[in-house]
């Protein structure tokens, strides 16, 4: 007994001692308005940087299960209630079908039917971010090579036309996921897209935002004179900020590597947060406002803890990690904190 405890504490000791790489990418959750992007430079990047996983913004299958609602819960039941009606298999049978079909896709990697049913059962699972990445290779094989027969039994199958709000297969085909990480994945040989996103605090940050925007439109009417300038002048600014954030996904084949620069990462936050200055102005709901900011971040503490929990637990240490552009400032600087973490974003990889 005394044995087995000493071996125990050693690989926990193991465990925490574990450092890990972590290539940090902001991203736009939607291409599709940009002019044509060129991924090369962050493909180059990736490749350089040798990740031996993925991280992406999708709950994992056990909180997609618990957490109670947040801001797409409706969304991902109602596609497990069509798949479901399109073909159940119980919940009992699920693990054993995705193991089963996980083999069968190594053995016949070009069978797009078997990655359907992959997609399919993981779905059924909870488990959407691999929902997503099987789906997405049928998808771009069908867009490269049509199939009406494999169209239509993914039609009936998945019924992709009808997921269309959320996090859903239409979303994906022009999100960071079909653009970015899926295609590395794919060439790198790595066959799973790893959940990191944390909504234990949505419905918070929720109510902290509609407090907020409450109290500030009745501060913006009741605002004195002697502050009226001033109020005009932030607000302003702030508009003149996304003015030239919509000028550049206007017209950058490089948004990506835009959105990762600390410009853009004020501009981003001035549209939740305002600007920091404006706080201590008179009536200003200031704290309702650091309540907002508390809740984000306690999300992307949330966030990175995940990464490193689960990057401990599956033994990977280099790891890219695919968020949304405003998280990424905020969860560059928790990781920078966090011991045995070392973070760079896209931009700091030459």
């Amino acid at each position: 007994m005394k044995r087995l405890f000493i071996v125990f504490i050693f690989i926990s000791a193991r465990l925490a001692a574990q450092e890990i790489d972590v290539l940090l990418i902001g991203v736009s959750h939607n291409y599709s308005n940009y002019p044509k992007q060129d991924f090369s430079e962050i493909y180059r990047k990736i490749e350089q940087f040798k990740p031996t996983a993925f991280f992406g913004e999708f709950l994992s299958k056990e909180d997609e299960q618990n957490v109670m609602d947040y801001w797409c819960k409706k969304d991902n039941l109602n596609r497990l209630n069509i798949l479901r009606k399109n073909k159940d298999i119980a919940a009992t049978q699920l693990p054993k079908s995705i193991d089963s079909l996980k083999k069968l896709c190594l053995k016949y990697p070009n069978d797009f039917k078997l990655k359907t049913d992959l997609a399919h059962a993981y779905y059924l699972n909870q488990d959407v971010s691999n929902g997503h990445y099987q789906y997405w290779q049928v998808f771009n094989h069908l867009k490269q090579t049509p199939d009406a027969k494999l169209q239509t039994y993914v039609d009936n199958l998945l019924s992709p036309g009808l997921d269309t709000t959320g996090r859903s297969m239409k979303r994906l085909k022009t999100s960071e996921y079909a653009l970015i990480a899926f295609p590395m994945m794919q060439k790198m040989g790595i066959k799973q897209l790893l959940p990191m996103d944390c909504q234990d605090y949505d419905l918070n940050w929720n109510a902290s935002w509609a407090a907020t925007d409450e109290k500030f439109n009745k501060f913006r009417k009741d605002t004195s004179a002697a502050f009226k300038k001033e109020l005009k002048a932030k607000l302003a600014q702030i508009n003149n900020g996304f003015q030239k954030y919509d000028s550049i996904e206007k017209s950058s084949a490089k948004v990506t590597e835009w959105l990762n620069t600390d410009e853009a990462s004020v501009i981003s936050a001035s549209g939740d947060f305002f600007l920091p200055e404006m706080y201590d102005l008179k009536n200003f709901p200031k704290e309702e406002m650091l309540s907002k900011i508390h809740w984000w971040i306690m999300r992307n503490e949330g966030m990175c803890n995940n990464v490193v929990n689960l990057s401990k637990a599956s033994g990977v240490k280099r790891v890219v990690v695919i968020a949304g552009a405003n998280h990424r400032k905020y969860m560059q600087e928790i990781f920078e904190k966090m011991p045995g973490v070392r973070v760079k974003n896209i931009n700091q990889i030459k």
